[in-house]
């Protein structure tokens, strides 16, 4: 494998595969999709996966027109057991597009230099696809095709791969914050940051993010208000702010109230439509309203006749018991056999 330096796209997607990332993969740097998802492999994330930039492949003098593979486009190592912190030299890819490291055991922070991939800071739109998506690479027959989680569904992406653009961390042990950084990813169509550690606030800005369709950010530590402009972003889809510390009202806008309540649920704080809590002039939820109607006087009174009824409930119980055995001397001599009987199994006695 270490041979084959042009490969440009590389699946090894549910292979059973062990062990640490593959060291002959470290001479490929050609290639664009790189797919080792669903496998058991261990240990950390090479610092040389960031060598994967690309070079110039061919040159068609007649037609003035030089093909070259560009860095690493697409990154998926969901399902794994990588672990130790993510490795900075993922940021020398700056052609990456996709980024799907989900479901392993990584920790530490989230690099703020994510923000700087510039496929993902300009929208895709129909005329720019993947480079093998062009004619010339078509003729070769070099289209490609990733499995990549989305809204927590599987999805084939085909020909329209190279028009999504998106981050997937969940399900590790990453801590710190979210990078205000993310915000500049005006192309991100879809981020899964679910089931970590995060804390801190989400990203006053994250309206910026026009593109954004699809957003995770559940079962972590957030607290603080939703920004403001999640309730402008047009193209919501899918979005889980559950189960962290989130406070305040629930910015008001047609796209978020549109959402079912279990995306906003285990949040004591937050209040507001799409949640049956309203909020208080303070913007917190409001507290119930006590029923003062004479529900707490019949309360009162209810619980007078219980506590002036128990003396009688116990006679009447007392006398239910001894009074036959005071009328009746058979039952009586049965009764006082029955406890010298057991007194004798209880001790160990012999009769």
């Amino acid at each position: 494998m270490a041979s084959l330096i042009w490969f440009r796209s590389l699946h090894l997607r549910n292979n059973h595969l062990c062990g640490n990332f593959p060291l002959p993969l470290k001479n490929c740097s050609s290639l664009m999709v790189l797919d080792l998802s669903e496998n058991e492999l261990t240990g950390s994330i090479p610092e040389w996966i960031g060598n994967f930039i690309g070079k110039i492949t061919e040159t068609f003098l007649e037609v003035g027109r030089i093909l070259y593979t560009a860095s690493l486009m697409v990154l998926v190592l969901h399902s794994n057991k990588f672990n130790g912190s993510i490795p900075v030299e993922l940021c020398h890819l700056n052609s990456l597009q996709i980024l799907d490291l989900g479901n392993n055991n990584l920790s530490g922070t989230i690099p703020r230099c994510f923000g700087n991939y510039s496929r993902m800071i300009k929208p895709s739109n129909s005329t720019s696809p993947f480079p093998f998506h062009d004619p010339y690479y078509i003729t070769f027959g070099s289209t490609d095709e990733a499995t990549l989680v989305m809204k927590g569904v599987e999805y084939e992406y085909h020909k329209s791969l190279g028009l999504l653009a998106g981050i997937d961390l969940s399900s590790n042990n990453l801590s710190g914050g979210i990078p205000e950084e993310f915000t500049s990813l005006h192309g991100l169509i879809f981020l899964n940051l679910s089931h970590n550690h995060l804390q801190g606030k989400i990203p006053v800005k994250i309206g910026d993010m026009k593109s954004l369709e699809s957003l995770d950010l559940s079962m972590n530590r957030l607290s603080g208000v939703i920004p403001q402009g999640m309730a402008t972003i047009a193209f919501w889809s899918h979005l889980n702010l559950s189960y962290n510390n989130l406070s305040g009202q629930i910015p008001s806008g047609t796209q978020l109230q549109g959402f079912s309540p279990f995306s906003f649920i285990g949040n004591p704080e937050l209040c507001g439509a799409p949640l049956t809590d309203d909020c208080g002039e303070d913007g917190k939820p409001k507290a119930p309203i006590p029923d003062n109607d004479g529900e707490d006087d019949s309360g009162w009174i209810d619980m007078k006749w219980f506590y002036l009824g128990m003396p009688w409930d116990f006679a009447v119980g007392v006398w239910a018991i001894f009074a036959p055995l005071a009328l009746k001397r058979a039952w009586r001599h049965a009764y006082f056999q029955f406890l010298d009987e057991m007194k004798y199994k209880l001790l160990g006695w012999c009769p």
